[in-house]
Order: structure tokens, then C-alpha cells, then sequence
């Protein structure tokens, strides 16, 4: 579960969402409807996600005479997320929703990601296929669909990767043929399908791409349809030719189906064009984009429950003695006395809630892009958003991850068993880094797209906004840190300026996740300083005890992270900049 102090500290301290109240969309709100939606979200995910979350995993959904088993909780626990309005907490007051700034919305993402990130699975991802289709259907496709997908009471997924293509959509198979009636009869297989097929809602609504007959080669073919599971004739819902050929059985996340899609067997599977043919992929991004911090956030999630467990652990477990203690007949102490184990819970929070500040963080950068009444600061927030999604997405799962590594560790042998949670949050997580395009695939369009885009404007605007933090920072006499983070700014940009005069872009590229760890980790040291800030600021006024040990919590994992993460900026720079050729020099008979 997520500790809601910590969640307060970064809305509200660290963020200050509540500035976004005087924005036209959000007066009707106030920070107490801002706490109200978070208390219930939280008390939704206690009691109807945490307790079937290994119940899910242990009984996982399968096949009986052709037909889905799955655990009636899940849909027990999808229904009250429903009557709670969460399908549509984001959506205008017109349309039925909350209208909630993105960053609180998230916030309560992150709290039933925590819990039950299978059961969260299926509302993530019928939240933006439905987006998808606000966006760029038509009304009558948006009353048809869309409405219903906002009620809860159809879900939704996205059906992009295929058996042989995987994340190479250029060369999807699916075809769409248009047919008199002005809909189009699809053909095809989908693979990898997350909630992709179920009985938890009425109706499935597949956002499907594939090609139409005189589609050009490569991405700039691809289209994309809407295709339900059941359609509409007559008002009534029947079969549209989309059968389930088979689940897939995964490590983790093993609430949520996951499913290898046939599309039309019996040339009876009706699809509708979504906006122009041939721009369904710039369209799918939309929902690509949404899901990879809907993904960081889950890797983010699954780190602050991994460590507020081990944490609770530490603290009651008694093992071993003071490595000062000579007297064998002394009472062991409990393990958090042992340094190393400091060590570990130390890394757990300086990542988590790095992570979480990092992907909070990108959800502000949303309702900012939305919503600011000024057009260069919509503009701004934008191109941040666009250079920070890969790193929101690869950095908060890969160090998500390795938070969970720790622990498990801190549990010692009762932390691979299934009889403690840390064992399956690991397992949940270990899928996180491979949603949505690989963590390889998000360092790639890091560094080959969004770096040089608008001749490198992000990282410029990026670098901006940093400097302005250390003056801050150096304001408030915050020790060594903000010199730190502007040496690690630097090195940045030179490493940068050395990769992009690389003419063979095999090279340039050969090495782009320590790229991305090298950027990830310096923003995230930037967030952690102006946590740190925030920490230094609020000590200097007579507090409780539990708020003056919360406040010097921050300030120690901000040291831990300067410590002991940031000088790794360093150690990739100098890999980076000196353009080794290991990689590509390697023959792969050598293997």
C-alpha cells in the first residue's frame, strides 16, 4: 500500500496541485475535494483491491469448456471502482465525469496499482481506449462507444503487437477491407493482448491497427479500427467474429488476462475506421504515450509497496546482534539496527519515491500542457512531457524493480516464499519494464527522437528548470547537493553534445539505455532536491515528532541518492563520450 503522507508531501509540498484550482477547468474544486477523491481511492484500494491481490495470483484466470475463469472478486472490486466514478474521474462534468486534474487522478491510479496491479489492469487500460476514441472518433462513434466505456460498463484495450512482429509494427499482418455498409471486415492476430477477453463488462472494445488493402509499406500504413468483441445490430449485442485462441501464462500481473486475439475467422468481424486511413499509429500513440506513465507509475507503485512491507518487517524482525556486542546470551535486535539493512531500505526509498515523484511529476506536465492560461507555457510543458515520457516509463521500471530487489532481500528466505507479498510484487513488476515498448526500445526514442527534436529544446527547457532549482537549493545553504546536480547537469550536456557529432548512428545509439540512466538519474536527483528543499524549509518551524522524523526522512534519502546514485552520471558519461565499439564490434558467431 501506499503511505499516504508521503503522497500528501509530493501533491501538495513538493508539487502544490492545489495552484492548479484557479485554472477555469478545476474551480469547481477545492482541496478538499482533492482529499476526498484520495482518501476514498485509498480506502478502496485497502479493502477491495489488497485483499484478493494474491488470490488473483495464486488462482489465475484460465480456461473451462472455452469460456474465462476468473476469481469474482476482480469484478466485485471493478464494480465499487465504478460507482466511485473512477472510470470517469477524468472526464469533463458534461460527459458524467469528476473533471480532476491528471495528477490527482494518477495519484489514485498509483494507490490501486499498489494494491492490485492485475485487478487495476483492466480500468487502466478501458480509461484509454476510451480516451483514444474521444479524441479522434466520431460523435456517433464516441455516443456509441465511448460513453458507455466511461460508465465502466464496456472495457476497453489496445491491440497493436502481433505473434511474429512483436513491437515491430511495420510489419503487422491484420488487414481491414472495406465493405459497402461503409465499416471495414478485419482479418488478423493480435498477441500480447492485456484484458483480452473476459466477461468482467458487457462489451470488449479492441483499438485495433492493421492495414487497408492499398496501404502503404511500413508505419505509414497503418490504420486503426474499432473493434468490439460484441456488436451492435438491431440494438441488440452480438457475436463480432473476435475469438480468443488462447491465454498467456506470465510471471506476473497475473490477474489480468492476457490473451492471443483471432480476428475474423468466419469473415464476419466488423471494424470502424478511427480519423484518416493510414494515421492510426500517430493516433495509438496518444494511448501509448498515456500507457507508458500509466506503466511507470506502475513500476513506481509496486516500489513503494515493496518497500513500505519490508520497511514493517524490518522493524518487528529480530535477528542476529550489534556488530559491537560480543555477548551471545544478548537479545537479538531487529534487523533495521543492522546497517546494511539501513542500506537497503535507504535505496527502496530514494527510489520509489524518486520513481513516484518522477511520474507525478509527468502528470502535472499534463494538466499544465491542458490547462495553463499562458500558450508558451502550454507549449513548454509539453515538450518536457515529450522528452521525459521514455525516462517516466524505462527509468521508474527498471529502478522500481531493482527497489523490489531489496526487498526481497531485506526479507532474507522468507523473501522469495509466496507466503510474503514481496515475492509477487517483484513478479508484478518484473512485466512493467516490457509493457509498452521495451525499456531498450524507450531509450532508443530517447535518444534518437527526442533529444534532437526541435534542436534539442527539451533538454535546453529541462536544463533550465534545473538550474533554477539549484539557485533555490543554494539559497536555502542545502549543503553539497545542488553542486552535485549542476556537475551532473554539465556532464549531461557534454555527454550529449559528444553522442549527437557522432556521424555512424549505430554508434550513437550502440549504448542508449546508459544514456537514459545518465538523464534519468539527474532528473530524478532534481526532483529528490527539490524534495529536499522542501524538507529543509518545513524543519525550520516547530513540528510534531512524526512530522520532524518525516521531513528528516526525505532529507536522508536525498543524501542517499546523491550519495550513492548520482556519481554514476559520471561512470556513463565517460563510457558514452569515448564511443566504444564494443557493442557493435561484436560478431554474433562469438556468442
Amino acid at each position: 500500500m501506499l503511505n499516504k503522507r508521503n503522497l500528501e508531501f509530493m501533491l501538495y509540498e513538493l508539487f502544490d496541485a492545489t495552484r492548479l484550482l484557479s485554472r477555469s477547468r478545476f474551480s469547481d474544486h477545492d482541496k478538499s475535494v482533492f482529499d476526498g477523491v484520495l482518501e476514498v481511492a485509498l480506502e478502496l484500494a485497502k479493502k477491495e483491491f489488497a485483499p484478493h491481490n494474491r488470490k488473483a495470483d495464486l488462482e489465475e484466470p484460465h480456461l473451462e469448456n472455452g469460456e474465462i475463469k476468473i476469481i469474482p472478486e476482480v469484478g466485485v472490486a471493478l464494480a465499487k471502482l465504478r460507482e466511485a466514478g473512477f472510470f470517469s474521474a477524468h472526464a469533463d462534468f458534461d460527459d458524467g465525469g469528476m473533471q480532476l486534474p491528471n495528477i490527482i487522478n494518477n495519484a489514485c491510479q498509483a494507490a490501486f496499482l499498489a494494491a492490485n496491479c492485475g485487478t487495476t489492469g483492466y480500468a487502466f487500460l478501458t480509461v484509454g481506449a476510451g480516451n483514444l476514441i474521444s479524441s479522434f472518433g466520431t460523435p456517433a462513434q464516441k455516443e456509441t462507444y465511448w460513453k458507455k466505456m466511461l460508465a465502466g460498463q464496456w472495457f476497453g484495450t489496445m491491440c497493436l503487437s502481433e505473434p511474429h512482429a512483436g513491437s515491430s509494427l511495420a510489419d503487422i499482418y491484420s488487414r481491414a477491407t472495406p465493405h459497402v455498409d461503409g465499416t471495414y471486415r478485419i482479418k488478423g492476430s493480435k498477441m500480447w493482448i492485456s484484458a483480452g477477453d473476459h466477461e468482467l463488462a458487457e462489451n470488449i472494445v479492441h483499438m485495433v491497427l492493421a492495414k487497408l488493402p492499398d496501404a502503404p509499406a511500413g508505419v505509414k500504413g497503418i490504420s486503426l479500427f474499432i473493434v468490439p468483441k460484441r456488436r451492435l445490430e438491431n440494438g441488440q449485442l452480438v457475436s463480432n467474429d473476435v475469438s480468443l485462441a488462447g491465454l498467456n501464462h506470465k510471471m506476473g500481473y497475473r490477474g489480468t488476462t492476457n490473451a492471443l486475439l483471432s480476428l475474423g475467422e468466419r469473415d464476419d468481424c466488423h471494424g470502424e475506421l478511427v480519423g484518416e486511413p493510414h494515421k492510426g499509429l500517430a493516433y495509438m500513440f496518444q494511448m501509448m504515450n498515456e500507457a507508458r506513465i500509466g506503466v511507470g507509475m506502475g513500476g513506481a507503485a509496486l516500489a513503494c509497496a515493496g518497500y513500505e512491507y519490508s520497511l514493517g518487517y524490518a522493524l518487528e524482525r529480530r535477528q542476529g546482534r550489534a556488530i559491537t556486542s560480543k555477548d551471545p546470551s544478548a537479545p537479538q535486535v531487529r534487523i533495521i539496527e543492522h546497517t546494511d539493512v539501513k542500506r537497503m531500505l535507504l535505496a527502496q526509498k530514494a527510489l520509489s519515491e524518486g520513481a513516484l515523484a518522477l511520474c507525478l511529476y509527468a502528470s502535472m506536465l499534463v494538466d499544465e500542457h491542458q490547462t495553463h492560461p499562458d500558450q508558451l507555457e502550454r507549449q513548454n510543458a509539453h515538450t518536457l512531457l515529450e522528452l521525459l515520457t521514455p525516462i517516466v516509463k524505462a527509468w521508474s521500471t527498471h529502478y522500481g524493480l531493482e527497489a523490489n530487489y531489496h526487498a526481497i532481500q531485506i526479507l532474507g528466505g522468507y523473501g522469495y516464499t509466496r507466503e510474503y507479498p514481496v515475492e509477487q510484487i517483484y513478479r508484478d513488476n518484473r512485466l512493467n519494464p516490457i509493457h509498452e515498448g521495451t525499456n531498450g526500445i524507450q531509450a532508443l526514442d530517447l535518444l534518437g527522437r527526442k533529444i534532437p527534436m526541435l534542436d534539442g529544446a527539451g533538454l535546453k527547457l529541462l536544463a533550465s528548470q534545473i538550474q533554477k532549482s539549484i539557485l533555490e537549493a543554494r539559497a536555502a545553504n542545502l549543503f553539497e547537493l545542488p553542486d552535485a546536480l549542476e556537475h551532473a547537469l554539465e556532464v549531461v550536456q557534454q555527454t550529449t553534445i559528444a553522442l549527437m557529432s557522432a556521424k555512424d548512428p549505430e554508434l550513437r545509439l550502440s549504448n542508449a539505455w546508459h544514456y537514459l540512466e545518465m538523464l534519468g538519474h539527474t532528473v530524478v536527483a532534481w526532483l529528490w532536491l527539490q524534495q529536499a528543499s522542501k524538507a529543509h524549509q518545513a524543519l525550520q518551524i516547530n513540528l510534531t515528532t512524526r512530522e520532524t522524523e518525516f521531513y528528516n526522512g526525505k532529507l536522508q534519502a536525498a543524501k542517499y541518492f546523491f550519495h550513492y546514485e548520482l556519481p554514476n552520471v559520471v561512470v556513463w558519461s565517460k563510457l558514452l563520450s569515448s564511443l566504444d565499439t564494443t557493442l557493435v564490434d561484436m560478431n554474433e558467431n562469438w556468442f
